[in-house]
């Protein structure tokens, strides 16, 4: 719609987790190291953060950097029973089910693993939304999943991600005993003042234009009523670019800043 008035060649500001379009903010960059050092050493790690801070596009963006020798399990509903969860990971790694059993669908799962692990092929199972994940029964069957290892070697990654509440919730002595198999904790937070004409231009540049047409009282008010939560500045981003579409207004400015903050009730503003 707008994008041929502003010279792009994609929206630059969607709310997908285009990985195309991820920028790597100190905590963006740091917490993707962690990531991919958990799978290369198959660890267990926990990865947290606020709605909106882009957990979900760094997971896609890890998906597309690991290499052929990778199967990538993402679980992106978590709302399981254990025996459904397991059903998963096994209906995932095409193994047909034995039974109902929780303990054969483990064996299987295991058998599997094991197998691929001695043809040079590893398993990382993503769980996103895990604050979701109804029953501490089925965290003790993530935690079982833990256990599939060697002397030498642990032979699945897992990855944990979720809402800050996840990490409230494992604190709970009845989750001691997975708390206690997690290797890395990182909690992703929202990108800093200093990084949002980067982040901006980033994504400009990934859209097909290069030169930056929001002006510096529009990136400090866009700081201001986002907070650094890039699904926010997103957010702001396109309602203003529609606007300035609409009036045909070339450069983005403060006013198209102000009432895009005051459309999404940004600003303390409710028509209700």
């Amino acid at each position: 719609m707008y994008e041929q008035f502003y010279g792009l060649k994609a929206r630059p500001f969607s709310k997908t987790p285009d990985p195309r379009f991820l920028f790597l903010s100190r905590s963006h960059e740091e917490a993707l190291a962690r990531l991919q050092y958990a799978v290369e050493e198959k660890e267990l790690v926990l990865l947290t953060g606020d709605v909106g801070c882009g957990k979900t596009t760094l997971t896609r963006a890890l998906m597309d950097m690991t290499g052929p020798q990778y199967k990538v399990i993402n679980i992106i509903n978590p709302i399981l029973t254990p025996a459904q969860f397991l059903k998963t990971i096994a209906m995932r790694m095409e193994i047909e089910l034995p039974s109902n059993y929780k303990a054969e669908l483990l064996d299987a799962i295991y058998n599997r693993v094991y197998q691929d692990f001695e043809a040079g092929i590893y398993y990382v199972i993503i769980i996103d939304e895990a604050q979701l994940i109804p029953a501490k029964e089925t965290f003790e069957e993530i935690r079982l999943l833990t256990n599939f290892q060697l002397d030498h070697t642990n032979l699945i990654s897992l990855i944990l991600v979720g809402q800050t509440d996840l990490r409230k919730r494992l604190n709970h002595k009845a989750f001691l005993p997975l708390k206690q198999r997690i290797g890395l904790f990182y909690h992703l937070g929202p990108i800093r003042e200093e990084e949002l004409r980067d982040y901006m231009t980033c994504r400009l540049s990934r859209s097909g234009r290069e030169d930056m047409f929001f002006s510096d009282g529009a990136l400090k008010l866009i700081y201001k009523y986002s907070e650094g939560v890039p699904r926010l500045i997103n957010s702001l981003a396109t309602s203003a670019l529609l606007d300035g579409f609409v009036r045909e207004i070339e450069v983005i400015d403060e006013i198209l800043i102000e009432e895009a903050s005051r459309e999404l009730g940004l600003n303390g503003y409710s028509e209700n």
